[in-house]
């Protein structure tokens, strides 16, 4: 395994009790992706240095730690430009310099399983990789052959940013393909009523999903255990429709992640109602239900129908015995029961608590958009 040392700044932006959370969820991200975080190191900032992110002092103390004892990586919870990744590189020698999206890109590498996901992944790594050539020394080595294909005098990293536009351009067009043969699947089940299940990683969605349907979809405490959409028809009393589990969101989610997703994403863009699942003991629930809803909203859904499940109230239970100044979770559910833009349920989806006032929501709210959908069929309720 390999061991690593994490980085993270603190700005007037950014708390040191902001900047502590961040980091225990880059450490999640380390392990995820199979390397062992060893130790943290922050600095007070107005805005990073444009050449090493950190300033020179804080350069040298993680220098120093890094030899001492055989650190392999060094991982930054911001993304670094193509010069700063050369200038550490050059700085810290032997060890590898990653900054939070290429982790978050490794991650989903690991996780990707069928031909849709692999393409999205490969095809965001490529648009991650295309203005950071200029710090690759070694060029990549499937080249296009062909005579004439070389103009005079064209460099290395020349051929190498022409390879990677036609990698680009030619995973684009398979995920056209991809997304039509998606498109031609979700129309035959356009007659049934279609629940997507959405919030940050971790949050529990996949476990929510095998309780409901009943299924044996991965559920693990990794984040981003799922990247494949799954679907699902439940029946909740008389009345059937889709569920569907989606990949997770993150705080700083790679922009070519999202860009490259969004065909996955159209399952939740064509769903009739969003069930959006909160961890609520995470300390950072709140925020982490604003990163959602910003991803939401920049895929064009956060205006659709939608039920805040907050999940895990067995832990959070837990966490109150040994954490101070948490509030109770009768309070919590009061305030958040008293925001009427979203209808609220609280239960723990690995114990099934509560389960009975969850599905009596989802009916209620189901059988409002069957009834709107199909006006002649209320005969059914």
């Amino acid at each position: 395994m390999e061991r690593a040392v994490l980085i993270g700044i603190i700005t007037p932006e950014i708390s040191h009790d902001s900047s502590k959370d961040y980091l225990e969820e880059l450490a999640f991200l380390t392990k995820t992706a199979g390397a062992d975080p060893i130790k943290t190191f922050t600095q007070k900032l107005n805005h990073p240095d444009h050449k090493t992110f950190l300033g020179k002092g804080k350069i040298q103390e993680i220098n120093l730690y890094v030899k001492q004892n055989e650190i392999d990586l060094i991982v930054f919870d911001d993304d670094l430009s193509a010069s700063q990744i050369r200038n550490l590189e050059k700085i810290f020698d032997k060890s590898k310099v990653l900054d939070r999206s290429n982790l978050i890109l490794d991650i989903f590498a690991s996780r990707a399983k069928t031909s849709q996901a692999r393409t999205q992944v490969e095809l965001a790594q490529y648009e991650y990789l295309l203005p950071r050539l200029t710090r690759m020394w070694t060029h990549l080595e499937r080249q296009k052959g062909g005579i004439g294909m070389r103009g005079p005098g064209e460099t290395q990293i020349e051929t190498d940013r022409r390879i990677i536009k036609d990698k680009i351009s030619l995973l684009k067009k398979r995920l056209v393909k991809i997304d039509k043969q998606g498109s031609t699947r979700r129309k035959g089940r356009e007659h049934l009523i279609r629940v997507a299940l959405v919030g940050y990683t971790n949050a529990g969605k996949s476990t929510l999903m095998n309780k409901l349907s009943k299924s044996e979809v991965l559920a693990e405490n990794k984040l981003f255990a799922t990247l494949d959409t799954t679907v699902r028809k439940v029946v909740i009393k008389n009345l059937p429709f889709l569920l569907t589990d989606t990949v997770g969101f993150i705080r700083k989610l790679p922009h070519q992640l999202i860009e490259s997703f969004k065909s996955t994403l159209d399952e939740v863009r064509e769903a009739d109602l969003l069930m959006h699942v909160i961890d609520i003991s995470n300390n950072n629930f709140e925020e982490q239900i604003q990163t959602v809803e910003d991803t939401l909203n920049e895929i064009g859904v956060l205006n659709k129908p939608s039920i805040y499940v907050f999940n895990k109230i067995d832990k959070y239970n837990s966490n109150l015995d040994i954490e101070e100044n948490n509030i109770s979770l009768t309070t919590l559910k009061d305030t958040w029961f008293a925001k009427k833009n979203n209808i609220s349920v609280f239960i723990s989806a690995l114990n099934k608590e509560y389960f009975n006032e969850l599905k009596d929501i989802m009916y209620e709210n189901i059988k409002k958009l069957h009834e709107v959908r199909y006006p002649y069929n209320n005969f059914l309720y």
